[in-house]
């Protein structure tokens, strides 16, 4: 394959030729008879990492399945994702990991999270070493590890396999069956809501550990000022602690709920605007290591009442041209930072190789729009899950073809309505 007239994120204009999954060569001309993909006005990227997924399966495929998260996450122009253990029953064997990696898919490359504890109960931990032949990580996400001690064990092991543990930074017993961020519009709605602190006494606890162990952890999805304040202190102390945030925490804040429209509903759930402002100023200093998803599909009559909906929103299909929106085309970070963020820093957290766009790197390749207008329609989405917060509203920069070890896995075929 021979992608012609491709700009790279420096803005310079090559073509790339594809042989046997691997970059061959930059610039030169290739093979007359191989496929030609005509990339002008494209900009290639790498392939994006999404670190933090939820794919349903096994046993929830009513809200999705192994088959239609692969194919959302290459129309996003995503290749390789980590899905969480949060599964029916949880990924807590080896026989449910293997049965999770042989499931058809799209082409993508699918990573598997393990569990911290034997069906994420909190009680017993799970035989990390057995699992970890299989797991690329370890985590409870969907709830926090239960006690500091366990969650102390599992980042001593996981560190000697070099195996990273995501942590779902949440303390139960503040939280108490909150559905939103605690402040004027929970209060204003009259719902429970979720104080700052649930997040981020949680987020203290785990940096403290790794503070006192010397074992790294990774956090979750984080969305408050308080938990950033705590994750950069510590990462000026030289504490192994890196994290992760979504695009609806820099985009969005707590005021969306007053639709009442559980699209806006997830967990941590969007918070203040002060908070919201604190994510942009965490990823534009560094302190936040990469943006993902926490794509979490629930089917349209799970997500049609407000207050009794189940946390989770979509976010494989949007996630890049969201993030470009919102962070480069204002101007908080450069493209080539955002593809450290989405696909360089993800891939080292997770221990996987990274795919630069350079000869001899395996071909997971993204070909972007960055000038396309698209509205958001959830309705044409791949995934099963149509809960997005990012619905109607429009996004610049459209994912035109997703290319994985040299093959096409995604080719966009709408034109630009806008």
């Amino acid at each position: 394959m021979i992608i012609k007239n491709a700009a790279l994120i420096d803005g310079t204009i090559t073509d790339i030729t594809i042989e046997n999954g691997i970059i061959s060569a930059i610039g030169k001309t290739g093979t007359n008879d191989a496929r030609t993909i005509d990339a002008a006005g494209l900009t290639a990227i790498p392939g994006l990492v999404d670190m933090h997924i939820h794919m349903r399966y096994p046993g929830q495929t009513h809200k999705e399945d192994v088959m239609s998260a692969s194919r959302a996450a290459a129309a996003g122009g995503v290749t390789s994702v980590l899905a969480m253990p949060n599964t029916t029953p949880a990924a807590d064997s080896i026989d449910t990991i293997k049965d999770i990696l042989s499931r058809p898919q799209c082409g993508i490359n699918i990573y598997q999270a393990a569990a911290v504890s034997k069906g994420l109960s909190g009680a017993e931990l799970t035989d990390m070493e057995d699992l970890a032949k299989y797991a690329a990580a370890f985590s409870d996400d969907g709830r926090p590890v239960r006690t500091a001690a366990m969650m102390a064990r599992a980042m001593k092991t996981a560190q000697k396999l070099n195996r990273p543990v995501l942590s779902h930074a949440e303390e139960l017993t503040l939280a108490d069956g909150g559905i939103m961020f605690e402040g004027e519009i929970s209060r204003k709605l009259g719902v429970r809501g979720i104080p700052a602190a649930a997040e981020a006494v949680a987020v203290a606890r785990d940096v403290t550990i790794a503070r006192c162990t010397g074992a790294p952890v990774h956090i979750c999805h984080v969305s408050t000022r308080q938990s950033l304040d705590i994750i950069r202190e510590a990462k000026a102390d030289s504490v192994p602690v890196t994290c992760e945030t979504a695009p609806h925490y820099f985009a969005f804040n707590h005021e969306k709920l007053l639709s009442r429209d559980a699209r806006f509903r997830m967990n941590p759930p969007l918070a203040s605007e002060q908070d919201r402002l604190a994510v942009i100023g965490a990823i534009k200093d560094g302190t936040i290591d990469a943006i993902v998803t926490d794509h979490a599909p629930h089917s349209a009559q799970e997500k049609s009442d407000f207050e009794k909906a189940p946390n989770g929103v979509v976010g494989l299909e949007t996630s890049f041209a969201a993030s470009y929106t919102h962070l480069v085309k204002t101007g908080v970070i450069t493209l080539s930072r955002l593809i450290g963020l989405m696909s360089f820093n993800p891939a080292r957290l997770l221990n996987i190789r990274p795919t630069p766009i350079k000869e001899g790197s395996r071909a997971d390749i993204a070909l972007v729009d960055l000038n396309e207008q698209w509205k958001v329609e959830p309705d044409r989405f791949f995934s099963k899950g149509r809960s997005t917060p990012f619905a109607g509203e429009i996004l610049t920069s459209k994912v035109k073809y997703t290319i994985c070890a040299g093959r096409i896995i995604f080719a966009d075929k709408r034109q630009s309505e806008y």
